[in-house]
């Protein structure tokens, strides 16, 4: 080699070198300041870790891992905007990777993004059938978005991968049991429960007992829950499953500690409240029923019960009309508001004095029936309203509207049949009266009623939120 070419050689060599030192301090440098934000952000410093990996993230542009852990620190955050935005890159950079879509799912579905969470969940699933975590994911996707049946799918599968799943193990359970398949539901929550022994899985075992019709075994199931944790969602479950199936005494017992234990709390004060009226304890039941009204002005089962309670015990009329009066002014457009102020003044003003308004509750039930003109029970009152006033021709139609709407309607059969003996239609009031009383088994029937509005007011009052101590 000639000695001008030996010495270009070998410059180039130490330029080559250099520059490989210079590279690999440089990756080293990445490589520290990565490991460094990831060590932040297992340590839950994502301010720290969001700052080093921003940097990196335009320093290395294309590199998976920085996009993926910063989407991660983001989301940590609850910044999913952020999130969303690196994960993307993260997918994009490495679309094979199932854990990248599933950590981008879960991103997506955190803003209400479902369709695109869904679609990278499957892509998931599809690259890696026995992933755990995009299984379940998407069982879980399937339960937010009401698709049950489609959950249960990837549940299964994700009980399969890992049997000892506890939070999959409960929601396949929970699946199944709204699909109807409620021995296989059983058959899960007993499994949990020989390896944790929770009082959800007590409560979630109560409820798969009651759909059996397993009346003993299901109250057994809440009681037990109850007593590992005496939450308020625990004890108004236990509570409620006496009284659906009217075991009286132990409800009223269970709501009362209930109420002591959670004062804020206006299901339980609503469970007490119902418990004690079909105990036949009326004015304590009108009591819990205002404090429930108080605690949440806006609940109409609340109301509906209390109407209940104070026909019975008319005693506390002030307190109820005022109720009754704030429901009303609170929803206007509500067709019952209207009707139990109406009722709460008539039957208080009946029972203590003669100058009631009466122009007042006419112009309430009237509002009512503007708002819901099929509303049989406001159509039969200001008949009544009409017929004590003796204006009885006037009550007729209003008869006649409420039997239009509710055939059954016992009372306005009989109601109606002495308004027409009063304007001399005898015929027609025989008809009526006769018809009273093929109909006056109808008692039987408000009772199976009312023992629907309480199940209503269970299966309404179990989805609302937990009051607190």
């Amino acid at each position: 080699m000639a000695p001008g070419n030996r010495l270009t050689w070998l410059l180039l060599l130490v330029i080559s070198s250099a520059a490989g030192f210079a590279a690999a301090q440089d990756r080293g440098r990445l490589d520290h300041d990565f490991q460094a934000a990831l060590a932040d952000y297992n340590s839950g410093q994502f301010a720290q870790a969001t700052e080093k990996l921003e940097k990196l993230s335009r320093d290395v542009p294309s590199s998976f891992e920085v996009h993926e852990l910063l989407g991660l620190v983001y989301a940590a955050q609850s910044q999913d905007a952020n999130a969303s935005e690196h994960l993307e890159k993260a997918v994009h950079l490495k679309p094979a990777s199932a854990a990248a879509r599933t950590n981008l799912a879960a991103s997506l579905a955190r803003q209400g993004k479902f369709r695109p969470a869904e679609e990278q969940l499957r892509e998931a699933v599809r690259l890696e059938p026995r992933n755990y975590d995009a299984n379940h994911n998407l069982g879980e996707l399937y339960v937010r978005t009401g698709k049950i049946a489609d959950a249960v799918t990837f549940l299964q599968q994700a009980q399969r991968i890992n049997p000892a799943s506890y939070d999959n193990g409960y929601d396949l359970s929970l699946a199944y049991l709204h699909v109807g398949r409620v021995s296989e539901a059983r058959k899960v929550t007993r499994d949990l429960l020989k390896s944790k022994n929770t009082a959800e899985l007590h409560n979630l075992l109560g409820e798969i007992e009651e759909k059996s019709g397993n009346f003993v075994v299901a109250a057994n199931e809440y009681e037990t829950a109850a007593h590992l944790d005496p939450s308020e969602e625990n004890l108004f479950d236990w509570g409620s499953e006496l009284l659906l199936h009217r075991t009286l005494d132990p409800a009223i017992e269970v709501f009362k500690q209930g109420t002591q234990r959670y004062p804020a709390s206006p299901r339980l004060a609503v469970g007490l409240g119902i418990a004690l009226y079909s105990r036949g304890n009326y004015d304590e039941a009108v009591k819990s029923l205002l404090r429930a009204a108080d605690l949440n002005p806006y609940d109409p089962n609340c109301y509906l019960f209390l109407s209940r309670a104070y026909d019975s015990a008319p005693g506390q009329a002030d307190e109820v009309i005022q109720r009754f009066r704030r429901f009303a002014e609170l929803q206007p457009k509500n067709p019952r508001a209207h009707y139990y102020y109406a009722m709460s003044l008539w039957k208080g003003r009946r029972a203590q004095d003669a100058n009631a308004d009466l122009h007042q509750i006419e112009a309430l039930f009237k509002a009512a029936l503007a708002l819901d003109p099929k509303f049989a029970e406001a159509h039969f009152q200001l008949g009544n309203l009409y017929s004590d006033q003796k204006h009885y021709a006037d009550s007729i139609p209003q008869y006649l509207s409420a039997l239009k709407e509710n055939p059954q309607l016992g009372d306005a059969h009989y109601r109606l049949g002495q308004a027409y003996v009063r304007t001399g239609d005898k015929q027609r009031a025989q008809e009526h009266f006769e018809i009273y009383q093929r109909v006056r088994a109808e008692h039987l029937a408000q009772v199976d009623k009312q023992r629907a509005e309480v199940r209503q007011f269970v299966y309404t009052a179990k989805s609302a939120p937990s009051a607190k101590d």
